[in-house]
C-alpha cells in the first residue's frame, strides 16, 4: 500500500451544524444513519454529538 505524505483531510464544523444535525437526528422516525448520510458524515460522529448534546455540553443558542 503506497503511503502518503501528506496529512489526512479532517473537517471542522459550526457548533451550530453540529446542534441543527443532532435536532434533525432526535426527530420521531428518523435515524441517525438517514441524517448522517445526508448531512456527509459519519454516523459514528453524529453519534457522539448527540451524547455531548444529552450531557448537556453541546447546545445552541450560545
Amino acid at each position: 500500500m503506497p503511503r502518503t505524505t501528506q496529512p489526512r483531510k479532517s473537517w471542522s464544523y459550526t457548533k451550530d451544524f453540529k446542534v441543527k444535525a443532532v435536532e434533525m437526528s432526535l426527530q420521531t422516525g428518523i435515524q441517525v444513519k438517514q441524517v448522517a448520510e445526508g448531512l456527509d458524515i459519519h454516523p459514528i460522529m453524529l453519534s457522539r454529538r448527540r451524547k455531548e448534546y444529552r450531557d448537556g455540553k453541546l447546545h445552541g443558542d450560545d
